[in-house]
């Protein structure tokens, strides 16, 4: 990017200005980092492994998700059971009219059907979502409170589709101690 910059200032001020800009630039850079910053990292993989409340709400949404399933691919083979029936107790005498106005019905029950489930996959979004915002207020609530005894600058999360960081020192890692801090703080026995 510096050396961007000074080529864009060689090339559109005729080199007048270069020496300065460079300069600029390196007293810019020159400066190392402040002193005694304190920071420490998160695994976010192991709080969801590892915390019981986020692992039994987890639980509760998956199940959630898997009755909406079951619910609907019962709906899709009630239509199926519906539709056999129908053919088998008209067989071949079925009219156009017969036809057209049983598969009217069934369309209608198959859009119902298909409009329940995203009614309720919309709430359990909704629901994933609260829970998700809860679970960052309460860790960003337990960080407050944690951090006044360690004062740390910083504290950054890592873990899958997180891993911005490219070197991690084990030292400064605090997973366990906010493990076990917040299943402490909220442990429903509590």
């Amino acid at each position: 990017l510096v050396a961007v910059g000074v080529l864009y200032a060689k090339v559109f001020s005729g080199n007048k200005n270069v020496k300065t800009l460079e300069k600029k630039v390196v007293s810019a850079n020159a400066d190392p980092a402040p002193q005694g910053v304190s920071i420490a990292y998160i695994d976010m993989d192991s709080l969801h492994e590892k915390i019981t409340y986020i692992k039994n709400i987890r639980a509760e949404l998956e199940n959630d998700q898997r009755s909406i399933e079951t619910k609907w691919q019962n709906g899709y083979r009630s239509l199926e059971n519906q539709k056999n029936a129908f053919i088998k107790s008209k067989g071949n005498s079925i009219t156009q009219q017969e036809a057209e106005k049983f598969q009217g019905e069934l369309l209608q029950q198959q859009q119902a059907i298909d409009g329940e489930k995203q009614d309720a996959t919309q709430k359990l979004s909704a629901k994933s979502y609260k829970f998700m915002d809860d679970i960052q207020k309460k860790l960003k609530d337990f960080l407050a409170d944690y951090n006044k005894d360690k004062s740390f600058q910083y504290i950054l999360t890592t873990g899958t589709g997180l891993d911005y960081m490219l070197y991690k020192d084990s030292a400064l890692n605090i997973t366990n101690d906010v493990i076990q801090g917040m299943n402490e703080k909220l442990n429903p026995k509590k």
